[in-house]
């Protein structure tokens, strides 16, 4: 894989359900593109949760308007605060 191939992603969000699932969800900095992965609590405490992955460019989605700007501020504020492989 080539670095054309890959596009840094920062954690944006964090989401909890009642089935034992956590969301993960990762944005570029421009907040146009976003990653949602999922995983059992069991498998996130074998883990850990980084503040960005180099995720490949043809997984990303089109983020929706309305998450947008919340989306690039907050992958903004985490690539300011924290080297990628910081975990949080």
């Amino acid at each position: 894989m080539t670095d054309e191939e890959t596009v840094r992603v920062w954690l944006v969000e964090r989401e909890y359900n009642t089935k034992g699932m956590i969301s993960l969800v990762y944005a570029t900095t421009d907040g146009d593109r976003y990653l949602r992965k999922q995983f059992s609590e069991q498998m996130l405490t074998k883990k850990d949760v980084t503040a960005a992955i180099d995720a490949e460019a043809d997984r990303l989605e089109p983020t929706h308007d309305d998450d947008r700007e919340r989306f690039a501020a907050e992958a903004r504020r985490m690539a300011d605060q924290h080297d990628p492989e910081d975990p949080v």
